[in-house]
């Protein structure tokens, strides 16, 4: 999981929150009107301070910029750039597992064969 902080975030009565997503040229909402948008839905949790990613792709590298605007003209911003390196591969060995261990790499799930 990804934690992406928003440290723009006053305890202001009632903030309205919103999160953008810029990539190049492009900016998408992200966090707009309490909830969040497509594709976005399913896979992050949103919190007043931050936003929590369930696994991220390369395709989510690109600046993640947090806006609270309070009563009147109080408006807060906070950016961040998550730079995403590699591709989250699931753990390939099935379930119940075959011996000996099938999976090329550490697996987070350990394999129920006795080891020989």
């Amino acid at each position: 999981a990804v934690d992406i902080p928003c440290a723009a975030f006053r305890s202001w009565s009632n903030p309205r929150i919103e999160w953008k997503f810029q990539k190049g040229s492009s900016l998408v909402l992200f966090y707009y009107g309490g909830e969040l948008t497509e594709p976005y839905r399913n896979r992050v949790q949103f919190s007043p301070t931050s936003i929590r990613f369930q696994s991220v792709t390369r395709e989510d590298s690109g600046k993640y910029i947090c806006e609270v605007v309070g009563d009147g003209s109080h408006i807060a911003k906070s950016e961040v750039n998550l730079i995403v390196q590699g591709e989250a591969t699931p753990c390939l060995h099935p379930h119940p597992c075959s011996c000996p261990h099938p999976c090329p790499r550490p697996c987070p799930h350990p394999c129920p064969c006795p080891s020989s």
